[in-house]
């Protein structure tokens, strides 16, 4: 059965950090693009960052570069993320998505071949 299980969401406060974590089953997370993405109250799902299979290229958001850090550990079939300087409108439920397909189809987040359930993440000011 293909899994994507994410913990590390809670509740902290603006300028602190959190890491969040996407653990994979049933596949194998080196065949595939990753990413990660958040759906605030009332909002569309939107990309917050991607890794490429094998890790060599990375994009963000423009609204996390410079905060957030996705990484990827493929012998433990899991992806990273590292969020530093959190601010209120960080506060959504944070996705992890596999895609198969071209890397470009994260960016957009279509053609995702796996989503996770999600964590939530609210910051406070």
């Amino acid at each position: 059965q293909v899994q994507l299980v994410e913990s590390g969401g809670g509740l902290v406060q603006a300028g602190d950090s959190v890491r969040l974590s996407c653990a994979a089953s049933g596949f194998t997370v080196s065949s595939y693009h990753m990413g990660w993405f958040r759906q605030a109250p009332g909002k569309e799902r939107q990309f917050v960052a991607a890794i490429s299979r094998s890790g060599g290229t990375t994009n963000y958001a423009d609204s996390v570069k410079d905060r957030f850090t996705i990484s990827r550990d493929n012998a433990n079939n899991a992806v990273y993320l590292q969020m530093n300087n959190l601010n209120v409108e960080d506060t959504a439920v944070y996705y992890c998505g596999a895609c198969g397909n071209g890397y470009g189809n994260l960016l957009t987040a279509t053609r995702i071949n796996y989503w996770g359930q999600g964590t939530q993440v609210t910051v406070s000011s």
